[in-house]
């Protein structure tokens, strides 16, 4: 006997409707399960990731509006007429290997900066775009603040007024008391490195410029062949002048500095929430696609641990808590030293090429301007198009050159690994930093 088929279920309404919309048959005859282990596994790390990141953004704007809300009063206090708001000094520098030179006042304006504005705190940024940049910015202020307080230079006036002397020594009192920001260790080592050299050089007014090309004068590389050079147009080495002009100021202590002009705070740079074991201090550099690449996720998922370093670090500068400036105070945030790039160990190499190069090329581009010049032969038909460098030209091209070059091994002989902070016992007294405070916790 045959089977018959087995009636037809019956449609529910809701499947109907929903057949006449055009949705064909097959996909409502689909029943749902599970997804596969697979799934499974992506669908709970990728939840997980999100709920995290999730978690962390919402305690980092917690934190960030916890220190906001501590220092807003301060923004209706009022200030006398002709006074001037705090005013905040903001360092940061280059850090060796990364081209982005300005990472470290991106750093300042995302983590510091929220406070300073909540607190009305006004700063300026100083970011020096290469190394050494920094240190000669900071020597050049000390100088010119040396000077004015000597009376060799009259003090600048920015805003004129009816008492230009009274505005300008008000604005000069409130940056001073307002202290300063120094973000990252290699800034750090070249704000000191430009202290020192800043109350240790003599103060005449020089010409650097000047100075090289008159060094450059004597090696020789313009000299013509067969042709000896006048003695008359020899000079001295920068270093011999230097020597001899040599100041014999004592460095700044409390004593020694007038009221409107003492030593601003020092302000640490800011510390790294995840620090690597202390290197030696021999050079260490770690190879960034190695090392680097777990640390850089784990920050990505930890903001809020750099949001509060941030906000505490201006927290301390609002507070006005300060300590004396002590020598182990030198090695802040040493540690970040091991994560320079390995390359960097060869930027003196890098630069001795480089001057190689141009030394050798050097010879044939100046036969070529000179017999242009003299008339000894006609140009070619590519040097009509294009045409080759003067030997004036050629002359300023190279004190570029030589600037940048020397620039950058002065520099990097400052931020390398196995140079110490610079350092000089008479600062003993002389400089503060802002003192510890106890953390405010906001989860």
């Amino acid at each position: 006997m045959t089977e018959l088929p087995p009636p037809p279920r019956k449609k529910s309404g809701f499947r109907t409707a929903l057949e006449f919309t055009g949705i064909p048959p097959s996909w409502l005859d689909k029943r749902p399960r599970l997804p596969s282990r697979n799934w499974l596994i992506f669908l709970s790390v990728t939840q997980s990731l999100i709920a995290y990141y999730a978690y962390d953004r919402h305690q980092s704007r917690k934190i960030r509006q916890g220190y906001v809300d501590r220092v807003k009063h301060l923004a209706e206090e009022a200030l006398p007429p002709l006074d001037f708001p705090r005013t905040v000094t903001v360092y940061s520098a280059k850090w060796p290997g990364d081209d982005d030179w300005d990472r470290g006042s991106r750093y300042f304006r995302k983590y510091v900066k929220p406070i300073f504005v909540a607190a009305a705190i006004d700063y300026t940024v100083i970011v020096g775009k290469r190394h050494g940049d920094l240190a000669t910015r900071v020597a050049n202020d000390v100088k010119s603040e040396r000077r004015v307080a000597l009376g060799l230079d009259p003090p600048s006036l920015s805003v004129p007024s009816l008492s230009d002397k009274g505005t300008t020594e008000a604005k000069r009192r409130r940056v001073h008391e307002g202290g300063t920001v120094i973000v990252g260790r290699p800034a750090f080592k070249e704000y000191v490195a430009g202290l020192r050299r800043g109350w240790t050089e003599p103060l005449e007014r020089v010409d650097p410029d000047e100075l090289l090309a008159r060094d450059l004068e004597e090696d020789g590389h313009f000299d013509e062949p067969g042709v000896s050079p006048d003695p008359s147009s020899s000079f001295l080495s920068s270093s011999s002048s230097s020597d001899e002009l040599a100041d014999a100021e004592p460095l700044p202590t409390r004593s020694r500095l007038p009221p409107s002009s003492s030593p601003p705070g020092l302000y640490s740079p800011l510390p790294t929430p995840f620090r690597p074991p202390s290197p030696s201090r021999s050079t260490q550099t770690r190879d960034p696609g190695v090392d680097l690449v777990p640390l850089m996720l784990w920050e990505f998922f930890n903001e809020r641990h750099k949001v509060r370093a941030g906000a505490e670090a201006a927290y301390k500068l609002v507070s006005r808590a300060t300590r004396p400036f002590e020598r182990p105070d030198l090695d802040f945030d040493a540690s970040a030293e091991g994560y320079y790039k390995s390359s960097t160990g060869a930027i003196p190499k890098d630069v001795e090429k480089a001057r190689a190069e141009y030394y050798k090329a050097l010879p044939e581009k100046l036969t070529t301007a000179r017999a242009l010049a003299r008339g000894e032969r006609e140009p070619t038909k590519l040097e009509i198009e294009a045409p080759p460098p003067t030997e004036v030209e050629l002359r300023a091209e190279r004190l570029k050159k030589e600037t940048r070059w020397r620039a950058d091994e002065r520099g990097w002989e400052i931020v390398r690994p196995d140079t110490p902070a610079a350092w000089d016992d008479r600062w003993e007294g002389a400089l503060e930093v802002f003192a510890d405070l106890p953390a405010v916790r906001w989860e």
